[in-house]
């Protein structure tokens, strides 16, 4: 049965498959929405797997996969039609999510996080994602934003700085300690 598929759909099925992960976690980072992620992950591959052939290079896979999925979700924000142009967004959208609380444990610094990159402008995000957290080099993120190379470090440099100015209350705030009563 594997030589049959392996026939049907060559090597290149085992490879697609295996970026899902990675595409849903830049898809969630990107637009906060679980089931949106996995829409515009379910999209990117079967996008993919139509356009097979103009695959260039197998090792550039997944840094096309993810260009596919950027004009996925940039199709995704034209439809909604809730703004003017979809090039003045990509600095300007910033999500709804409430500050980063003053205290976090262990589970609640991912969140704290989280919340601070969904924060950041929809530009700085993507870039964000695609460099520190998916180690894309700029060159690459350049291509697959379809942006200039400048304008991926600027916004990368942007997006630090504001993840930090986000970040640092919570940080310079002692834990939350457990009120402990004495008993005798």
């Amino acid at each position: 049965m594997s030589m049959i598929s392996h026939l049907l759909f060559g090597p290149f099925r085992p490879g697609i498959e295996a970026l899902r992960p990675v595409l849903y976690r830049i898809a969630y980072a990107w637009c906060h929405d679980a089931a949106l992620a996995d829409d515009l992950v379910q999209e990117t591959l079967s996008k993919a797997w139509a356009r097979r052939a103009q695959l260039r290079e197998e090792t550039s896979l997944k840094a096309w996969a993810v260009s596919i999925m950027n004009h996925c979700w940039l199709d995704h924000l034209r439809s909604r039609r809730d703004f003017d142009d979809v090039d003045d967004l990509q600095d300007a959208l910033e999500s709804g999510v409430e500050s980063p609380e003053a205290r976090c444990n262990r589970e609640q610094v991912i969140a704290c996080v989280r919340a601070a990159v969904a924060r950041l402008p929809l530009g700085q995000r993507q870039v964000l994602t695609l460099v520190d957290l998916e180690e894309f080099g700029y060159a690459e993120v350049a291509r697959i934003l379809d942006i200039p190379v400048g304008t991926v470090m600027s916004r990368l440099s942007r997006a630090r700085a504001s993840l930090k100015n986000l970040l640092e209350p919570a940080m310079q705030q002692p834990a939350a300690r457990p009120l402990l009563r004495s008993v005798k």
